[in-house]
């Protein structure tokens, strides 16, 4: 039987180890996803959306003695903590941008993407990027946590107060104008 968010919330803010952990083994799959998603992979690894996730469920551990109930579900709150961090990953990536020297040249052949696969992957990323940034926010993170973190409508419409229908009809419109944005966008004729 599984025990109910708001009880684990409840117990993990009063220092119940065990409910922590529960709490902490129940969201963290979700926000590894929500990171992966807005964050990406750097050098074909999910390293640094790792590390954000890392960071938003010590911030989410550190924050829930603090925590109050204001009728919404805790994933929201955990949610907008992700959304915070993931900005602030962002914006440092902007700031340290470099091209890190190479000492020695490696003695097998890399196995990773070249760069005509790299250059596909990054336009891919860059016109799915640019595609998402024409819906509306909620559409946006609507996509985001239904199809990248893969969050049902239920817990998607507690994040952002809407109902289960009306996420799931949001949903279907975001994806109906992303598809008619693709083929206008890209210029390319739609399957």
């Amino acid at each position: 039987m599984t025990v109910p968010e708001a009880e684990l919330v409840s117990r993990a803010a009063s220092s119940d180890p065990v409910a922590t952990a529960a709490l902490l083994a129940r969201l963290r799959p979700g926000v590894v996803r929500y990171c992966r998603a807005h964050l990406g992979r750097v050098g074909g690894a999910y390293t640094t959306a790792d590390d954000v996730a890392q960071e938003v469920c010590l911030a989410m551990l550190g924050a829930l003695p603090r925590y109050r109930d204001e009728g919404r579900p805790f994933a929201a709150f955990v949610y907008r903590i992700a959304a915070n961090k993931v900005a602030d990953a962002q914006r440092a990536a902007m700031r340290h941008l470099s091209i890190a020297p190479v000492d020695a040249l490696p003695d097998r052949p890399d196995l990773t993407p070249g760069p005509e696969q790299q250059a596909v992957a990054t336009d891919d990323a860059r016109r799915l990027s640019m595609l998402l940034g024409k819906l509306s926010a909620t559409h946006r993170e609507i996509i985001v946590l239904r199809v990248a973190v893969g969050l049902p409508a239920e817990e998607v419409g507690g994040v952002l107060g809407m109902s289960a229908a009306a996420v799931r009809m949001a949903q279907s419109r975001a994806l109906a104008h992303l598809r008619t944005l693709a083929g206008d966008t890209l210029d390319e004729v739609p399957a």
